[in-house]
């Protein structure tokens, strides 16, 4: 397989993106360990991380190629444009899907069997936008279990730790993808496709992110007032990330969208990375 091949396939799910979720997932191996991981256990959490992350994706381009072929934003995307085939995203869901599994597998018994759930919720979230004005709240459960994984994987059990990082995540996750959805804002309108945007306006759209990013920083708070370890360093780091996430939205106006993607791609990936970072921080010292 060429380089350029490798390229198209990681456009197709922007692996890039997995910035967003990987360092959270790391911060929950900390969080939750009740013990010092194996590098082993730790090495097949991020492969089933990944390979879940890269099966959604795939999923997505697939169930929703009839709309990216129509959506002027996505008519450059590598299923639509065909630099990658369908036949291929077939392969590409075969394979990720199977290292999903192994890799729940090769965490314990109750990881593997809690695993066709997550595969599930990654195969419905891409048609819930035929039938829900919240799609981005199906995404959110999907990072919701991230947690509760690591926590199944560490401790074979699922602490009101895990639950509250999985909140945290979760309104994350659901508050930038309804940010995200404003790009689309017309074309859901005129296709049928329901968003939050679509249901409440943009302006509506942007109330509703506000709130799903302080119930973020709530829940990372709470998780930090309970946590026997978490001191200063971690309560200065929220801070820090509160700014982020303050800057986010002061980047995005109702009458001017054209920063959504510094504030989703670039300021998101910020936001995982202080958490990741701060959480290290604060277990260090």
């Amino acid at each position: 397989m060429g380089s350029s091949k490798l390229r198209d396939y990681a456009e197709l799910v922007k692996f890039e993106h997995t910035v967003f979720a990987l360092p959270f997932a790391l911060a929950s191996v900390l969080l939750l360990a009740e013990r010092i991981p194996s590098l082993w256990k730790v090495g097949w959490i991020v492969a089933a991380l990944v390979s879940a992350r890269t099966l959604g994706m795939a999923l997505n381009r697939l169930i929703d190629e009839p709309y990216d072929r129509l959506n002027p934003r996505t008519r450059n995307w590598p299923l639509v444009s065909g630099r990658v085939s369908p036949s291929e995203v077939r392969k590409l869901i075969l394979i990720s899907g199977a290292l999903f599994l192994l890799s729940a597998l090769m965490i314990n018994r109750l990881a593997f069997l809690l695993s066709p759930l997550v595969i599930l919720l990654l195969w419905i979230y891409p048609y819930t936008k035929r039938f829900t004005h919240f799609p981005h709240l199906f995404l959110g459960a999907v990072y919701l279990l991230i947690p509760v994984a690591v926590d199944v994987a560490l401790n074979a059990s699922v602490s009101l730790n895990a639950l509250l990082l999985g909140v945290a995540m979760a309104s994350w996750v659901s508050g930038f993808d309804v940010l995200y959805a404003l790009q689309d804002y017309e074309f859901d309108r005129r296709h049928g496709l329901k968003s939050v945007p679509v249901r409440f306006g943009i302006g509506g759209a942007l109330r509703f992110a506000r709130v799903s990013h302080l119930i973020t920083f709530a829940s990372l708070l709470l998780l930090g007032l309970r946590h026997p370890q978490m001191g200063s360093v971690y309560l200065l780091g929220l801070l820090l990330l509160s700014g982020f996430l303050i800057y986010e939205h002061s980047l995005i106006k109702p009458h001017d969208l054209s920063k959504i993607n510094r504030a989703f791609f670039t300021v998101n990936g910020y936001v995982s990375i202080v958490f990741f970072l701060t959480v290290l921080a604060d277990r260090i010292l």
